[in-house]
This record gives structure tokens, sequence and C-alpha cells, in this order.
């Protein structure tokens, strides 16, 4: 298993955790908003097991700002990391992906890219424009047998999140299960995850009417509120 993050401490940590079950780790500090970061780590991947049989881009960061306060800056740097990074990932393993003729790639998306929610509109703007791509590059890639799917989980309890408080209806979904969803849908090879119900539950609420959808949003302050003294 090859693992990238920016964090160095990080990674060893969690190689050490691989290798005591007895299973085989890299780690590769990357800056996915740096190709050649990026590009570094899919060559020591290639010369360690000439091959990439799951590629999973999960990498993020999660920007808000109200729209009447947003700017392009914020913007930019949303889409970075929120889609370029996971782009640059995908462009990278693509070409050894179509030489080896099968693979698996997942990208992690948000289920904002299925109801965007207020104040959120640099990380729901980039998480939708990585589900419009992962949806056509799993058409295209379809016939070379290379199998894609998009996962998007709802409020989920990382760092990223700390400061956010949000309500019951929404509770922060431990990383664990969205792992476990990840794992059975490469094995079903499905093409989209959406987890947990109640986010199911939201989006055919949305599609069915988007109005209904915007009221359920307000009613149950799904946005969430930010503690006292944190940032945005």
């Amino acid at each position: 298993m090859a693992l990238a993050a920016r964090t160095e401490s990080a990674l060893r940590r969690v190689a050490g955790e691989i290798h005591a079950l007895g299973r085989e780790a890299l780690f590769v500090p990357t800056d996915v908003t740096r190709q050649d970061d990026v590009d570094h780590l899919m060559a020591k991947t290639w010369d360690r097991w000439e091959r990439i049989d799951i590629l999973v881009a999960n990498a993020g960061a999660y920007i808000r700002s109200p729209v009447t306060e947003l700017t392009v800056e914020e913007m930019e740097r949303s889409m970075a990391v929120n889609f370029y990074g996971a782009l640059h990932t995908v462009l990278a393993a693509q070409p050894h992906l179509l030489d080896q003729g099968d693979g698996h790639i997942v990208l992690v998306s948000s289920f904002d890219a299925k109801k965007g929610l207020p104040l959120d509109a640099p990380y729901v703007a980039a998480k939708f424009a990585l589900a419009g791509y992962g949806e056509v590059l799993r058409q295209e890639l379809r016939g070379h047998g290379i199998h894609v799917t998009t996962v998007f989980p709802g409020r989920v309890d990382t760092p990223l999140i700390d400061d956010l408080k949000v309500p019951q209806i929404s509770a922060k979904i431990c990383p664990e299960t969205v792992a476990c969803q990840i794992v059975a849908a490469i094995r079903q090879k499905r093409p989209e995850v959406i987890v947990p119900l109640q986010a199911r539950l939201l989006h055919l609420v949305n599609v069915l009417s988007p109005r209904l959808g915007d009221w359920f949003v307000r009613h149950f302050h799904l946005q969430g509120w930010e503690k006292r003294g944190a940032g945005s």
C-alpha cells in the first residue's frame, strides 16, 4: 500500500500500523496541489510494485464563505485541493492504469456535491466539479477495464470539521464507516456511494423537489454552527 499526505509524522504512524499487521507500506510525503509531488508519488509506487490496483483520491480542505463575502482567492484555494488535487492524482496514475488494462479509481467527493449547503460555496463548487469529472471518467474508462466510484459522505468526524457543530439529524459519522462503505463499493464495483442513510434520503427529496430540499436544510439548520471563536 502506498500512503500519501502532507504530514510525514502521520504517514509514518499509519505505515507502522500496516507493517505491524504483516503488510507492506510505502509512504511518500505529498502535496496534491503540486503536480511534481504527485508525479513523484506515482513514480515511487510504480517502481515498488509495477502496478496500481486501487487509487483513492481523498485529499480535502473545508473552506467556507458566505456568497456575499466570497473572494476569487478562496474559491481558487478550495479548487486547488478539492478538485485539482484529485485531478493531478488521477492524471498521474491514468497512463499506468490504461497500460495494465484494469484498476479502480475512488474519488471522495462530499454530500455537498449532491445538495449544496449555505456558507459552503467554495467547498461545494470544488466537490461538484469533482463529481462531474468522476461521472465522465467512469463512462470513458469503462471500456478500458477501469472502474470508477465517486463517494458522497455526509459530515465525517475528522479534524477538518472540528470547529463545526452540527444538528443531531446530521450527526458526524466516523471515518471507519466511510472506509467500510468504500471497501464494499470497490468489491461490488458500485458507481456511487452516498452515506449515511439520512444523506440518501435528503438526496431523494432534493431530486424530487429542490424547494423541499431547501426547506429541510433551513428547518434543520444542516449547515451547522461554527464553535465560538473558530475561524471560517
